[in-house]
């Protein structure tokens, strides 16, 4: 029999290896995520912008150019007709697990908070004026334009106008 012999199996050293690597795999995978998932949320939130904004428009032409007045009733009429919805894509709210509808809030100044619990569903629409050239900023026009602006979860406001 040979006395050198040597045991099959892992020495201590190559198993911690390998448990680190993992570790660090499922940390990138942890930290990814959320970041991943925030900004479709995000993307979320400039589609439906932009379906608002549309929505805008064809109540303008279905009313003489017209801008909506009562923006409840223009969101039954013109955004969830049927079975659709138009809901803000964050989830929960209040601790609840049903997501939220949008609701349209007139807004004249230029908003300068930040995405939060307070504004994570609202639409802030502000009638006679368009998206400046800044960050959710917004500048006169005429009285047939509305700006659509919303907050976003990485940072920063996403303004459309018709």
């Amino acid at each position: 029999m040979n006395a050198q012999q040597k045991e099959k199996g892992f020495t201590i050293i190559e198993v911690v290896l390998v448990l680190a690597i993992a570790g660090l795999i499922f940390l990138m995978v942890f930290i990814a995520v959320p970041a991943l998932q925030r900004n479709q949320r995000d993307t979320q939130r400039k589609n439906d912008l932009s379906r608002a904004q549309t929505a805008v428009t064809s109540y303008s032409s279905n009313n003489r150019n017209a801008l909506p007045t009562d923006w409840g009733n223009f969101r039954t009429q013109y955004l969830t007709v049927g079975s659709d919805t138009f809901i803000d894509p964050s989830g929960a709210t209040s601790g609840q697990d049903d997501k939220t509808a949008y609701t349209f809030v007139l807004s004249t100044d230029n908003l300068s908070g930040k995405f939060d619990n307070n504004t994570q569903n609202i639409i802030y629409y502000s009638t006679g004026y368009i998206c400046g050239t800044s960050n959710g900023a917004i500048q006169q026009a005429g009285n047939t334009k509305v700006a659509l602006r919303v907050y976003l979860e990485g940072g920063g406001v996403h303004c459309v106008n018709n």
